[in-house]
């Protein structure tokens, strides 16, 4: 077991896959502070769940006392990262960057302290320096230091030369910017640890190598375990699509409900990824059995609310659920749709309302859920595929439509 607080933390909360020299790594947090970062390409307006591994890695790293880095790919994005690709990403236009970038940044700013401090998180742009490159220059001065063989055994490049789509020559040249990068970033801040997921580990080591070629530096590499649900599920995926960091894209509440559905086996695991309790309380709430573990539930649901959206929020995502599966009723702050009151005098498709609430993501699922018994009105299930909702359904200015026990809605006159 490691010896320094953060690796030690990192290894028992289940953070680490694969580290280059373990022990040299692990002297070097016993030391004194390190800087490390794990780069974001922005290829959307905000990160998803599926990110929040590597956001709560930095999180810890800067709570252990050392300094992260989070470095926008302002650069890459333009290239695009072909790593667990089965096809080519689109590639995105400068202004779409700029948006994306900016809807990211908004993303870490509940999980990490930016600043001056001695280990506060900084957050460069790659494309302060990428932009600048000359081809001939970086093939001659970087290009040299890459074995053609040896890439062609990333797993990112073997996966993607097995299938039809083939990789592009523009992708193939992602692992030698992203080693650039470490090599930047270790000149510019002294960073000398980069983290990413197990997907990076090739471009990882291509980076640690290329620093010790060319600069005759020990830098390390750390990757995390690409998680999924107990299930086999991809993590940062939900019924309705990708569970969004950002309250516009995902509200508190919906937030909430993904932590409460976690699978039974996952409990402790996502308590320990996902959260700061302590170990020894995770521990108990990982051993509880039968009912009681969605009491264990309902604390990671808050726990990971709250780091992402504020205490407030996830209390009053608790309170609303608690309302609305407990005690049966239309909780005021359920998410909402609002219909004018011509149209619901008119009255409004069942199946419509489904789709427009997000509970549905198509008619066919619409009909599908309420054939399968699963749509319900006011907590009474739809038993007409061509049922149709009017004012008349309306209790205390709403009707409540649900999908299932756990997804709700009300439908409301504005």
């Amino acid at each position: 077991m490691p010896k320094s607080d953060f690796l030690h933390e990192a290894t028992e909360r289940g953070f680490v896959f694969q580290t280059t020299d373990s022990e040299a790594l692990d002297a070097a947090f016993a030391r004194g502070q390190v800087t490390g970062y794990i780069g974001f390409d922005c290829t959307a307006d905000s990160l998803h769940v599926g990110s929040l591994v590597q956001i709560m890695l930095l999180r810890l790293m800067q709570r252990t006392g050392h300094r992260p880095i989070t470095l926008m790919g302002g650069g890459t994005t333009r290239i695009g990262d072909p790593s667990l690709r089965e096809e080519a990403r689109q590639l995105l236009t400068d202004a779409q960057i700029a948006a994306n970038m900016a809807g990211i940044q908004r993303c870490f700013a509940p999980y990490i302290t930016f600043g001056e401090g001695p280990n506060d998180a900084l957050m460069p742009n790659n494309a302060e320096w990428l932009d600048k490159l000359g081809y001939i220059e970086l093939l001659r001065e970087v290009g040299i230091h890459f074995s053609v063989n040896r890439m062609l055994g990333f797993d990112s490049v073997k996966t993607r030369l097995d299938r039809e789509q083939g990789l592009t020559f523009l992708e193939f040249n992602y692992s030698i910017l992203q080693s650039y990068d470490f090599r930047e970033l270790n000149r510019r801040h002294g960073v000398t640890l980069q983290m990413g997921g197990s997907d990076q580990w090739g471009n990882i080591v291509s980076g640690v190598d290329l620093v010790r070629r060319t600069d005759a530096k020990q830098v390390f590499g750390l990757t995390t375990p690409l998680i999924a649900t107990a299930s086999g599920a991809k993590m940062g995926k939900s019924a309705k699509g990708a569970v969004w960091l950002t309250s516009d894209r995902l509200s508190a509440y919906d937030f909430w409900q993904f932590w409460r559905n976690t699978e039974d086996a996952d409990v402790g695991r996502f308590l320990r990824l996902f959260t700061d309790m302590p170990l020894a309380e995770i521990a108990r709430l990982e051993a509880l059995g039968g009912a009681e573990i969605n009491e264990a539930k309902k604390i990671l649901a808050t726990a990971a609310t709250a780091l992402a959206h504020g205490q407030a929020d996830a209390h009053a995502a608790a309170e609303t659920a608690r309302q609305a599966f407990e005690e049966g009723t239309a909780a005021e702050t359920l998410p909402a749709i609002t219909v004018t009151h011509a149209e619901l005098a008119a009255g409004i498709s069942a199946i419509k309302l489904f789709v427009d609430s997000g509970l549905a993501t198509s008619n066919g699922e619409a009909r599908r859920l309420i054939r399968g018994g699963g749509a319900r009105l006011n907590d009474v299930a739809i038993a007409d595929e061509a049922q149709i909702i009017t004012t008349a359904d309306l209790i205390a200015g709403a009707a409540k439509l649900s999908a299932g026990r756990k997804n709700h809605r009300l439908v409301r006159v504005g």
